[in-house]
């Protein structure tokens, strides 16, 4: 409720589907986690319904830099430049009536490259869920950089060579977890006093929020 980073867990898995995910968030219950706001999340098979199965609550966001990646494979590099500028001005805009609007430009734009206005057709529900909360909690959940951020720096790790087994690679990605702690250093996530303020502008996120902060 701090606003401070933590890493509640590392799982390694032959597959990905809603029961494996399910799992782990009955996992995570059991170990004392009670309530989850958000999740920011890439196309992960079965995490959203997984998730909701045990924290029925939870609001799931799909990561808009991840639906970029997944929509320019459809479009010629010669305009990447261009479409990404107008789809910019969707996600990016100041309230919910101006993000149709511009969505309904660029569809028209764009029409050319069904199958890249398509990720976005499929994904508008993640996107017009994002202006049900102020400017800085977007910034927050729009995005997975936290876990990515993360990830990157455990293949630094890994990449180094090859480990006899699961548990050594294991025990190398705790003492990077460790490395991590020192450098957070408990400090706040950025910007997190306004966030803060934002959510308690929801009044049933507010009241979900309040059982846990410690005044």
């Amino acid at each position: 409720m701090n606003g401070v980073k933590d890493i509640l867990g590392i799982w390694v898995g032959e597959a990905e589907g809603k029961h494996y995910w399910m799992q782990i968030f009955d996992e995570i219950k059991s170990r004392g986690v009670e309530d989850v706001l958000f999740i920011s999340m890439d196309g992960v098979s079965g995490l959203e319904e997984g998730a909701k199965s045990i924290f029925k609550d939870v609001v799931v966001q799909r990561c808009i830099v991840h639906l970029i990646r997944n929509s320019v494979k459809y479009i010629p590099s010669k305009d990447y430049k261009a479409f990404t500028a107008q789809l910019k001005k969707v996600y990016g805009a100041a309230s919910l009536k101006a993000a149709e609007a511009e969505f309904e430009r660029f569809k028209q734009a764009w029409s050319q490259y069904p199958g890249a206005v398509d990720v976005w057709v499929r994904n508008w529900p993640h996107v017009e869920q994002l202006y049900n909360y102020g400017s800085a909690v977007r910034k927050v959940m729009y995005t997975t950089n936290a876990i990515e951020s993360i990830n990157s720096s455990f293949r630094k790790v890994t990449k180094k060579g090859s480990f006899p087994s699961e548990d050594a690679v294991l025990k190398a990605l705790y003492l990077r977890i460790a490395e991590l702690y020192k450098k957070w250093n408990g400090r706040p996530a950025s910007n997190w006093a306004l966030v803060r303020n934002q959510l308690s502008m929801d009044d049933k996120i507010q009241k979900r929020i309040l059982k846990y902060e410690n005044f």
